[in-house]
């Protein structure tokens, strides 16, 4: 009897568990922030898992050129012949072994320099009463605003020699005897990478030392510390956390950089791990260099997984108490006049110099002869003239010039603007997905190209892209995949901007206006995208800025009649042909230089304090 009477209850449950499953899936595909979320999760793992995964898999698959090599292998069968190659065989010393010491060697001695002058300089601005603060911080961060590649086309244009450069430098004219390890090697691929990452460093520590409660220091004093002593055992602890992340960032974007020890380092036999990965990729050899790409990408996440271990626990620190007033400033004395000679002398060596080398040049017909009489427009407007460089004409007189220049410009445009609005979309599911596990896990995905450096990055389109995936036919050789490789290499850092954009516009006003009857596109449309406006400027600016000055990323992937402004510079100066290359350089400088200009003037925003590519 009891029996009976409790069957209709379990029926009732059964049935209430059942329509509350249904009514639980049926909220989770048909709310729009969960739409977005699964389009978002799908499209990364399409776009960023998969290729990677695919790049890493065709290592241990047969090709057909080296069935010859691999007795008794069919094209696709498992094999370890290119990881035995690469890892334990005659060749394993000049393809891996001496390019990754050289790299690892590089890494290192730029990170520690650029530590240095970043943080030392950081210390100037927001701690110290040297004067001119405002002009200072501007033209800190602008070497960065260059591309690092440029800077060592002017460090060649100064101290290349006629055996290897093919034309005497600024020096060699000048009757100066330059040894070639000042013109090509280690130390100018060191000292231009220095000139260039430094600004990391300044950057985080800046932002650290701003951020510091000044009570610390001012207990520090009062308990009778000198300046020394809160230096070290007050200050230094607390920026510690920048100052390794700083060394972290620097060292996994010098291992992976290719454009600068391509320009000092190639010509001479001087090979570096993402050189030597476009070097095979290039001599058909592209499985190898895959498992190049492979070393290369595990290096960077290591480099991150050791950030995380070794701030960690420092992540956490806080301090108990008010915000407390502003630190005192400490004097420079004697040594104030000093100090601002010497950083006017190193921002007109890291800013002005290479600029005004590579402008020079430009207008000498006869290089290494700096005179009026050689003074010549050839090289900027010229007609061909078979006696100089085989009658290539001028920049601007050339029709190659205008394409190359229209195909980049529509690169940085379109990719700017597709990765900002992507971007945008991740900052909304990260800021309103903040402690679910649906935005951690959008946020970590898109976290995964920063990991894998520019040059790799590209090596895993080509990889995948290069033959039909699913209904996506083969894009070896398109603008389209020029264009995908571009907005997913740079989604963590429109991501990051639309994040820090999103957060700040409240769930409140939505919720108003959800209240008030409107759809999720309404309240997208007319609220998060207008209050989002300069933010979306910002972001556009920066990754245009970014994409415009790129040559790591679609180095493997250009092709002759899909170029851009980058490669056409890095195709001169490999012909040797320097005057050409400074020119375009030059115009790249003036365009990156004037949006630069254009995203504070428009958006009122220092994009400066947002860089990262």
């Amino acid at each position: 009897m009891r029996e009976n009477q409790t069957q209709p209850d379990l029926y009732q449950e059964e049935f209430s568990m059942a329509r509350k499953i249904k009514n639980a899936f049926r909220n989770a595909f048909t709310n729009p922030y969960n739409l977005i979320v699964i389009v978002a999760i799908v499209a990364l793992t399409y776009l960023i898992v998969v290729p990677l995964i695919e790049m890493i898999t065709v290592t241990f698959q047969a090709t057909q050129q080296d069935l010859r090599r691999i007795p008794g292998a069919q094209v696709g069968d498992f094999t370890l012949f290119y990881w035995n190659r690469l890892l334990f065989s005659d060749v394993s010393s000049s393809l891996l072994y001496k390019p990754l010491m050289n790299s690892l060697g590089i890494a290192i001695c730029v990170s520690v320099l650029s530590i240095a002058i970043g943080s030392a300089t950081a210390w100037l601005m927001v701690r110290s009463d040297m004067p001119g603060k405002k002009f200072f911080s501007l033209a800190i961060i602008i070497p960065y605003m260059l591309p690092s590649w440029c800077k060592s086309m002017a460090w060649l244009t100064v101290f290349k020699t006629e055996r290897i450069g093919g034309s005497p430098g600024f020096l060699s004219a000048l009757g100066v005897q330059v040894p070639e390890w000042l013109a090509y090697g280690p130390l100018p691929i060191i000292l231009v990478l220095t000139l260039h990452y430094y600004a990391y460093a300044y950057l985080l520590v800046s932002a650290s030392l701003s951020s510091i409660n000044s009570e610390l220091e001012e207990m520090g004093e009062i308990a009778g510390a000198n300046k020394l002593q809160i230096l070290r055992r007050i200050t230094l602890p607390l920026v510690l956390p920048a100052i390794l992340s700083s060394f972290i960032l620097t060292f996994s974007k010098s291992i992976g950089t290719f454009g600068v020890p391509a320009f000092l380092g190639m010509k001479a036999n001087f090979f570096t791990i993402s050189t030597r990965m476009y070097s095979s990729i290039r001599q058909q050899q592209t499985t190898t260099g895959y498992a190049i790409a492979t070393i290369l990408i595990l290096i960077s996440s290591l480099n991150v997984y050791i950030n995380q271990r070794a701030i960690g626990a420092r992540k956490s620190y806080a301090t108990i108490g008010g915000k407390g007033g502003r630190s005192t400033l400490i004097s420079l004395g004697k040594w104030r006049v000093l100090i601002v000679v010497l950083l006017v002398l190193f921002i007109f060596v890291g800013v002005m110099g290479p600029l005004i080398i590579l402008t020079v040049d430009t207008f000498m017909l006869k290089p290494g002869v700096y005179s009026l009489d050689n003074f010549s427009l050839h090289y900027w407007s010229g007609a061909g003239n078979p006696d100089i460089y085989e009658g290539e004409p001028g920049v601007f007189a050339n029709s190659r010039f205008w394409q190359i220049a229209g195909n980049t410009l529509k690169l940085v445009l379109i990719t700017s603007i597709v990765a900002t609005v992507c971007g945008q979309i991740i900052g909304y599911i990260a800021s309103r997905g903040r402690g679910k596990f649906s935005g951690k896990l959008v946020e970590q995905m898109v976290f995964i190209p920063y990991l894998i450096p520019s040059i790799a990055f590209g090596a895993i389109y080509l990889s995948m892209f290069s033959k039909p995936q699913l209904l996506i036919p083969s894009l070896y050789g398109t603008f389209t995949l020029m264009v995908l490789v571009s907005v997913v290499k740079h989604l963590p850092f429109s991501s990051r901007s639309g994040t820090s954009n999103m957060m700040q516009i409240g769930i409140e006003l939505e919720e108003a206006g959800s209240i008030e009857g409107a759809s999720f596109l309404q309240r997208f449309g007319r609220i998060v995208l207008p209050l989002s406006k300069n933010g979306f400027i910002s972001g556009l600016m920066l990754i245009f800025i970014s994409i415009m000055k790129e040559l790591d990323l679609i180095i493997l992937i250009v092709t002759p009649s899909m170029n851009t402004l980058p490669y056409m510079a890095f195709t001169y100066s490999n012909s040797n042909m320097a005057p050409y290359s400074n020119v375009v350089a030059v115009i790249m400088f003036v365009i990156v230089l004037f949006f630069y200009w254009l995203t504070n003037k428009v958006s009122k925003t220092d994009i400066s304090k947002s860089l990262g590519g």
